[in-house]
């Protein structure tokens, strides 16, 4: 089957049948006006046919509900554009034998959950010895000297810590997210960085459920790593772009 990806839609049953499913929570108690209401916002939202298949009472006059429908609306799948990381993932051998040959030097890797982010199961799987998903963590790595500073560091803190330990890489991981404050926190973090003259001595690597290496790179950092990040993926990038720069 051939498919049209200047107009692909979403799918459910069938091809291009535009079936999706929403779930959303409104400040109204559960009962039959509640459920009304859920309806007609589905239908402004612009789905065809909305159904109200789950409504559940939150407490408080809260209420939460899951609605199917139909988007009417397709998307040219080949128009899209998205900044993407171009270096090779190497395996942890490969990245420590490229450091030992061609750098001559440990490489310093500083990371943290910074802000009021007290959630380090993002950064624990990329530092951390034991890894993730069978890959070990930067601290594992002989060629590295990789420092986990934990969660909710100050930003400022971070980069004279950074400073301190030479870092060559700062990593932030940010899961807390309410109210976009992962933005704000990672803007701070750039801001500071260029205030500080240091900015362009070291590589700034964000990462989260809600990072992308576009809105990375948007912000001012040299990348940004999502959900299923591997530790091999994060230092691989680290040690090919401080190649890249080393050679300018």
């Amino acid at each position: 089957m051939k498919i049209d990806l200047t107009r692909i839609k979403a799918y459910g049953d069938t091809l291009h049948d535009g079936a999706v499913q929403l779930s959303f929570t409104l400040p109204v108690p559960a009962g039959d006006e509640a459920r009304e209401a859920a309806r007609q916002l589905a239908l402004r939202m612009g789905l065809e046919a909305p159904a109200v298949t789950e409504m559940a009472d939150l407490g408080a006059g809260f209420s939460f509900f899951v609605i199917y429908g139909r988007c009417p609306h397709s998307v040219d799948y080949t128009a899209i554009k998205i900044p993407k990381q171009q270096h090779r993932v190497m395996t942890l051998k490969e990245v420590n034998a490229l450091i030992r040959e061609r750098l001559g030097r440990k490489v310093v890797v500083v990371a943290a959950c910074t802000g009021t982010d007290a959630h380090t199961v993002g950064i624990d799987a990329i530092m951390n010895m034991k890894g993730y998903a069978g890959e070990y963590g930067l601290e594992r790595y002989p060629e590295m000297a990789a420092y986990n500073l934990g969660s909710q560091m100050p930003n400022a803190e971070l980069l004279a810590k950074a400073a301190a330990y030479g870092a060559d890489a700062v990593l932030v991981s940010q899961v807390v997210t309410q109210k976009n404050i992962h933005l704000e926190n990672l803007t701070e973090l750039v801001e500071l960085a260029e205030a500080e003259g240091i900015r362009d001595r070291v590589l700034l690597i964000a990462g989260g459920p809600r990072i992308s290496h576009e809105l990375a790179v948007e912000l001012g950092f040299d990348a940004g790593f999502g959900p299923g990040t591997l530790p091999n993926q994060v230092a691989s990038f680290i040690v090919t772009e401080l190649l890249r720069r080393r050679r300018q």
